[in-house]
């Protein structure tokens, strides 16, 4: 049971830094591309004002912007994550299947007795 539990913290450290790299590819690589089809568009900026700023008190903002960056981040990490296992499956070896003869019991083997019999 330890090995499992290491195998798994080293999997969350390992998964928070792949996170962190491909939060980085979306935002840096892959927005800044698709945002030049729509004329130039920053993703980030994206956003729908609820209600102005009055005073101290910030504005109240709905931020769909930062909502499509994170729909492609979990995309990109879903994808990676399926071609690992994907791959690792492929790793695995896969056992021979054998057969096992299953001898007959006693009672199937005195009822094909009697059957030969009758058929005699």
């Amino acid at each position: 049971m330890r090995g499992n539990v290491v195998d798994m913290a080293v999997g969350v450290i390992i998964g928070g830094a792949f996170g962190k790299i491909v939060s980085s590819l979306v935002s840096d690589v892959v927005m800044p591309v698709l945002g030049i089809f729509p004329g130039g568009v920053d993703f980030k900026d994206l956003h729908i004002v609820l209600k102005e700023a009055v005073g101290e008190a910030p504005a109240v903002t709905l931020k769909y912007g930062m909502f499509i960056q994170n729909v492609f981040d979990f995309i990109i990490i879903a994808f990676a994550i399926f071609l690992m296992i994907k791959a690792l499956n492929k790793l695995k070896k896969e056992e021979p299947k054998v057969e096992k003869v299953v001898e007959p019991s006693n009672e199937e083997k005195l009822l094909t007795e009697i059957r030969d019999l009758l058929k005699k």
